[in-house]
């Protein structure tokens, strides 16, 4: 097992990996975003799906990168970006949930598969932050995508589909969504989680 370094400021180095795996995330994300626009039950479960999918640029990341700030960039450069389309929500919960994850890092010495997975799955919680205002703000969000121009069987599913039920499965999804994108991403690069120390 190698040692984790006891530098923990962020370098060049360190800023360009971040950069790198960012965008890989952020493509990821998008991806399903688009998808989202197919149907509303498919943006619900956004979260979920990218959980499972973006696992790897995360994961691999955090095993380059054992310092604090590593996934606060990753998830600021995610906020700033859907921030700019007016998704100020999951500027919100994307932060929340970005210094969470820091703090279980920093606990787990940023070298924990365990710990890492548990930051994991409280990052990928930050995209719920997207669809939320279907529950938050319901009457202003239908007006809103009706005057955006939204089909109208679209703003009804939406509507239809904002239940008490549903709400459960927006947050139950990407953690379960989490744990099995951790999962994957360590029986793919396992030689490199264990050449960086995190078992």
């Amino acid at each position: 097992m190698s040692e984790v370094s006891t530098d923990k400021k962020l370098k060049g180095k360190d800023l360009i990996t971040i950069g790198i795996f960012s965008a890989i995330y952020f493509v990821i994300n998008f991806a399903f975003m688009l998808l989202g626009g197919i149907h509303p039950v498919l943006w619900m479960l956004m979260p979920g799906f990218i959980a499972v999918f973006a696992g790897i640029p995360f994961m691999l990341m955090v095993a380059k990168v054992q310092k604090p700030g590593a996934v606060f960039l990753m998830g600021l450069i995610t906020a700033l970006i859907y921030f700019a389309t007016g998704q100020f929500t999951l500027v919100i919960s994307m932060a929340s949930t970005c210094i969470l994850a820091e703090v279980v890092r920093m606990v787990t010495k940023y070298n924990s598969f365990k710990g890492n997975s548990i930051a994991y799955v409280i990052f990928s919680l930050g995209m719920v932050g997207s669809p939320l205002p279907i529950w938050l703000f319901k009457a202003d969000f239908l007006a809103q995508i009706t005057e955006q121009g939204m089909p109208a069987d679209y703003v009804a599913a939406v509507e239809a589909l904002s239940s008490n039920a549903m709400l459960i499965v927006l947050f139950v999804a990407p953690i379960i969504g989490g744990i099995i994108g951790a999962f994957i991403a360590r029986g793919l690069f396992k030689k490199h989680f264990v050449k960086a120390g995190i078992v």
